[in-house]
């Protein structure tokens, strides 16, 4: 089951910073906040840093 993203991150960078992350993420044929993501987890796996684990979302079906 993929989690479903509901948390909103909003940062201001000098421009020269902003160009390097769509540099990055085009290199890596991701979308900048998918590069986002993966920057920040890589940074906590090699610096072993545990994230939470994500709470698991029930749907709810509606009845026909």
């Amino acid at each position: 089951m993929a989690i479903t993203k509901t948390e909103v991150v909003s940062v201001r960078v000098p421009p020269d910073v902003k160009a390097a992350l769509v540099a990055a993420a085009e290199q890596e044929r991701r979308s900048v906040a998918s590069m986002v993501e993966f920057m920040v987890l890589d940074y906590c796996r090699s610096h072993g840093i545990v994230p939470a684990r994500p709470v698991k979302t029930t749907r709810v079906r509606k009845a026909p």
